[in-house]
């Protein structure tokens, strides 16, 4: 597991530099569907699993992982697998800090190749911003600020996102912050993505209209 590659295969596909990536699911079960074939993969080119998951399911994802025939105990106590709650992560301290967060991801991400592991693949279940209202008006700017933030290694980061959670126009904002859209296991570059910098610039000039963070009713 030394050194690092310069392109990522992600199924099937080479693709070249970071990824930021969004999907969507309706169900838990469509949910793991989408996302159990991206963590197989990982796991079979050698690469870590880095998941954010509510902390209440933790033992729950675990279980998943290992009923896809992937031996996650072992992979946990090797460091290839890590799962750890939002209150770890994004929700730190009791809420969001974007700033804190932004900080943090780059090093969660290149802990993995101080272990030896040349990409990691991390998930997170944006269903954390639900449990602070504070962080709904921020999250499209934190989307926007994560391309920036990512170390260029070739790590990939998925953000994950149940519809029946939130409300419809949260596909909007999020296809504009990430350049690429895992949609039915099929990995696509996004025309509607938006560069960061441009986006940025809407949000301090206010032309960016409202944002769609809410969650559903």
């Amino acid at each position: 597991m030394n050194g690092a590659r310069k392109s990522v295969r992600l199924f099937g596909e080479n693709l070249d530099g970071g990824m930021h990536i969004c999907t969507f699911f309706h169900t838990s079960a469509e949910k793991y569907r989408v996302l159990m074939p991206f963590i197989r993969e990982g796991m079979e080119q050698g690469d870590r699993a880095f998941h954010v998951v509510n902390p209440s399911f933790r033992s729950e994802h675990a279980q998943r992982i290992a009923e896809a025939g992937i031996d996650s105990v072992r992979a946990e106590l090797d460091g290839q697998l890590k799962i750890v709650g939002w209150d770890e992560a994004h929700l730190r301290g009791g809420s969001f800090n974007q700033s804190a967060m932004l900080s943090l991801l780059p090093v969660l991400l290149n802990d993995g190749r101080t272990r030896g592991f040349p990409v990691t693949r991390f998930i997170a279940d944006m269903e954390w911003v639900l449990n602070d209202p504070g962080a709904l008006g921020r999250l499209l700017e934190y989307e926007c600020r994560a391309n920036l933030a990512l170390p260029k290694a070739g790590d990939i980061v998925l953000c994950a996102y149940e519809l029946d959670k939130f409300g419809a126009a949260i596909v909007i904002d999020a296809l504009r912050t990430h350049p690429i859209v895992l949609i039915g296991g099929i990995v696509q570059r996004n025309p509607f993505y938006v560069p960061p910098e441009e986006l940025l610039k809407e949000l301090s000039q206010g032309t960016s209209g409202e944002t769609g963070w809410t969650a559903s009713a």
